[in-house]
């Protein structure tokens, strides 16, 4: 019960963190939800030497959610609209396979930083050249010689993403880091499945009739479905003692995490003119006085976050740092990151009980309970009768997932006529 509740943690974590994604987006956006859920997978392990790396772990994981953030999806979505069977199924799948490649790399990297040791570690350098590589090729081949467009015509950088995944499998594969692979491949499990399982609840929402913003349960579905597949293969297998980076490593990633992010979303999600949308949206007609209230109540909410990090970090610095990190970390950047969605849609001005970005305040809040009175007093369960990975099993596992996508095809094109944002593929 304990190991079952938390993957729960963690898949929650990740749920809300990319629910609150979607109000930044791209990239940088993609990043701090998956900072968060890394910092949310090592919370629940207990591992010291996972936690005296947690930073560094948290900037792995970072990077490999976030790069899938480059990956554009809203006509995929569009195509899940139709009521054409071919059309509705070939969204759905795709965006299985934008999914699965956000939980690839994202998984992949993480995995691949849990499983560095002392006498078996990877080579950062040659691994990101050949991901690099591998991306532009593949992006090469399928956009420009073979024209396999996805999403005409927005952006094709799915398969920049592809060809990245598929030189990260093949180092992980050569170099015997099974681990990482299998965290890899969960996580792609997950979030492929939890992307077009939630877009299936957006396209049922949207026809409910219920006002409310369905798209931000597609993206929590993401996330969700995501964490469960990350936490599931990384607390079912035993792990071995990873090497401890540099202090300065560690500030760094520290930097990168806390800083570095945040400052990038800010700098794109806070543009004057989504700011101008905001007030539209909000129906205010004096945008002055707006922008100055506005301001007044982020600068305000900043200095009260920053004193509370520097009073959480000094009280751990001083008490158990190890044990401490890690929960302080996480608890920090789910407040900053919070913190900022609130101020980027002016929630603190107008707080309604209606709206769902009202319910990230309390998901964290929920979460925090279940860690404290729960999570933090057990102790992690060791992993018993590991199941082996077979190619049966692997082949089991993609055929439920092809006949789930069948169905929810087949339920979505039967449960609505022609939808607002439809497209069709064929």
């Amino acid at each position: 019960m304990s190991r079952k509740t938390s993957i729960l943690f963690i898949a929650i974590t990740l749920g809300l963190a990319w629910a609150m994604r979607g109000h930044f987006g791209h990239e940088w956006g993609a990043s701090w939800a998956g900072a968060m859920g890394v910092l949310a997978v090592l919370l629940v392990a207990k591992r010291k030497d996972w936690a005296q790396n947690a930073p560094v772990l948290t900037a792995l994981g970072a990077v490999g959610w976030g790069a899938g953030g480059m990956m554009s999806y809203g006509m995929v979505v569009g195509y899940c609209r139709s009521i054409s069977f071919p059309n509705a199924l070939y969204g759905y799948a795709m965006l299985a396979v934008i999914g699965g490649l956000y939980g690839f790399l994202g998984g992949g990297l993480f995995g691949l930083g849990l499983e560095t040791e002392e006498k078996h570690k990877p080579h950062w350098p040659g691994l990101i050249v050949e991901m690099f590589a591998g991306g532009f090729l593949v992006w090469g081949l399928l956009i420009y010689q073979m024209e396999w467009l996805m999403t005409p015509p927005r952006s094709e950088l799915w398969a920049a993403c592809l060809g990245a995944a598929l030189a990260l499998t093949w180092y992980l594969a050569r170099n015997h880091f099974h681990r990482a692979l299998r965290v890899a491949a969960y996580s792609a499990l997950g979030a492929g499945f939890g992307f077009a399982f939630g877009n299936f609840l957006q396209t049922l929402g949207s026809t409910s009739g219920i006002s409310y913003n369905w798209w931000n349960v597609m993206e929590f579905s993401l996330g969700f479905f995501g964490g469960l597949g990350m936490g599931y293969a990384i607390l079912s297998r035993s792990w071995p003692e990873t090497v401890k980076v540099s202090k300065t490593g560690n500030r760094i990633a520290l930097v990168f995490v806390f800083l570095f992010i945040p400052f990038a979303n800010w700098v794109n999600a806070m543009s004057l003119e989504k700011f101008t949308r905001t007030a539209e949206r909000l129906g205010l007609q004096n945008l002055h006085q707006f922008a100055i209230n506005h301001l007044a109540t982020a600068g305000i909410s900043l200095i009260v976050f920053f004193a509370l990090a520097a009073w959480i970090w000094k009280k751990c610095s001083r008490n158990q740092p190890t044990e401490c990190s890690t929960p302080a970390l996480l608890l920090l950047i789910s407040l900053e990151y919070t913190l900022f969605a609130y101020i980027q849609l002016a929630s603190f001005r107008h707080f309604n009980l209606k709206h769902s970005d009202t319910l990230y305040i309390f998901i964290l809040a929920g979460l925090m309970f279940l860690w404290y009175f729960y999570l933090a007093k057990k102790e992690p369960v060791p992993p018993q009768n590991e199941i082996p990975e077979t190619w049966k099993r692997w082949g089991i596992i993609l055929s439920c997932l092809l006949l789930a996508l069948l169905l929810i095809a087949f339920i979505s094109i039967n449960s609505h006529g022609v939808l607002p944002g439809s497209h069709e593929r064929f």
